[in-house]
């Protein structure tokens, strides 16, 4: 029986790939949504109230948007009051 136990592998390797990759692909959109959205209301600045500054400006808006909502899913996730209430607001149980 010991030996048996002995040989399960400790860290499931498949699952922690999953989680780094989705991590470093979650970090890497909030960073550039992020980035988009300085630059975005960087180039809204420079016009004079013309259509491209008035898209540079809803731009921003809808970047820094997916940015903030990004980082608010991951909160919901990870904490898990947070989560079994969204999960209850969908109507799933968990």
């Amino acid at each position: 029986m010991a030996a048996a136990a002995a040989s399960k592998p400790v860290i499931d390797w498949m699952g922690f790939v999953v989680v780094a990759v989705v991590t470093l692909v979650g970090a890497g959109f909030v960073v550039v949504m992020y980035s988009l959205g300085v630059r975005l209301t960087a180039v809204s600045g420079d016009g004079d109230g013309t259509r491209a500054s008035l898209a540079a400006k809803w731009g921003a808006y809808v970047s820094f948007g997916f940015s903030v909502l990004a980082v608010v899913i991951g909160i919901v996730l990870i904490v898990p009051p947070f989560y079994k209430f969204a999960m209850h607001l969908f109507g799933i149980t968990a």
